[in-house]
């Protein structure tokens, strides 16, 4: 059976089903436009830990655990886990799956991974290899800073464009049957380089990604962007939302009626994010707390989430690389 529809989307034959989800927020995000909305807030960042790697690790770990206990089941009951981070080498996923002990396949897609996780989980159900996939991502703030940019020690001051990294975790557990919303259809993005170097503005560095994978969406679906109730990009924050409503118009698309950037969904103004929200738990987040909840109860109906992810890494930034991006789309429907 084919299940490709147009260039570049899967339309799955056995749609599978969100079973359940969790997320676990650090104190910021908590005290944020979706206060309340989370299973769990840390009271500081480091969750009990010595180090913020470690903590992140234990919020990715708790999120899988969270998820997959409000199926009924165990660990035992999940083929596989599909996570990743935006740390060097995977480290939070891989020291969390070291305790999971589950079969685990790492995924690097920066900030889009939580769209690329379920996508593929989806594809390895609808396939037959697996009957339930955990998918889950974290981003650590204060980590993210030490690799990417500065120590926050430093106290180095930040640009305007610049996001600031959640910190929290999201997973979600798919499943061959049940009850719940499923995810029917995921667009697979293509890497795109508009030529911009400042690591501060990923939003617009990403926006190109994010464009071409809705682009490609709507065409090989036949849809149209009033099919969703909502489209969600992961963390364009406001320069690069507004850069997307525009080079959709540019398309002859309007997305405004109904689109919104998570990174604008996770903080107040008055928190300071600058430009909004960034990292693999701003979708996650906003996601597993905020959209899941409202497709299960029927206040949502169709859902698009474009996970975006930024490419660079401090090496390709030292040697003044463009920065690549990506985009890829996963449709969930009540």
């Amino acid at each position: 059976m084919n299940k490709k529809s147009g260039n570049q989307t899967i339309a799955y034959a056995d749609p599978p089903v969100l079973a359940a989800a969790a997320t676990i927020a650090g104190p910021m995000e908590g005290e944020g436009l979706l206060n309340g909305q989370f299973d769990r807030v840390l009271e500081d960042n480091l969750a009990g830990q010595d180090t913020w790697e470690k903590s992140e690790s234990y919020m990715l770990e708790w999120a899988v655990r969270t998820a997959v206990s409000r199926t009924g089941g165990t660990l035992d009951d999940i083929d596989c886990i599909l996570a990743g981070d935006l740390l060097n080498q995977l480290m939070s996923a891989h020291f969390a799956a070291r305790s999971l002990g589950r079969p685990f396949l790492g995924l690097y897609g920066a900030c889009s991974t939580m769209a690329e996780s379920m996508l593929l989980g989806a594809a390895l159900i609808d396939g037959g290899f697996a009957s339930r996939v955990a998918a889950a991502v974290s981003s650590h703030h204060d980590a993210a800073e030490r690799q990417y940019r500065y120590p926050t020690e430093l106290g180095v001051q930040r640009p305007p464009l610049a996001q600031w990294t959640v910190t929290g975790s999201g997973a979600v557990v798919l499943a061959r049957e049940g009850q719940g919303p499923r995810l029917t259809v995921a667009t697979i993005g293509k890497v795109v380089d508009a030529g911009l170097k400042d690591p501060n503005a990923m939003g617009p560095a990403m926006t190109p990604a994010a464009a071409d994978t809705l682009w490609h969406h709507l065409q090989d679906t036949g849809r149209q962007p009033n099919y969703y109730d909502i489209i969600l990009t992961g963390d364009l924050g406001q320069v690069g939302k507004t850069l997307l409503i525009q080079l959709m118009q540019e398309k002859g698309i309007d997305i405004a009626a109904n689109y919104e950037d998570c990174g604008l969904m996770i903080y107040r103004e008055d928190q300071d994010p600058h430009a909004g929200a960034s990292g693999c738990a701003s979708s996650a987040l906003v996601m597993c707390g905020h959209a899941f909840p409202l497709l299960v109860t029927g206040r949502l109906k169709r859902v698009l989430l474009i996970g975006t992810g930024s490419l660079h890494s401090p090496t390709s930034y030292q040697q003044k690389e463009s920065i690549p991006a990506i985009a890829h789309a996963v449709a969930i429907e009540a």
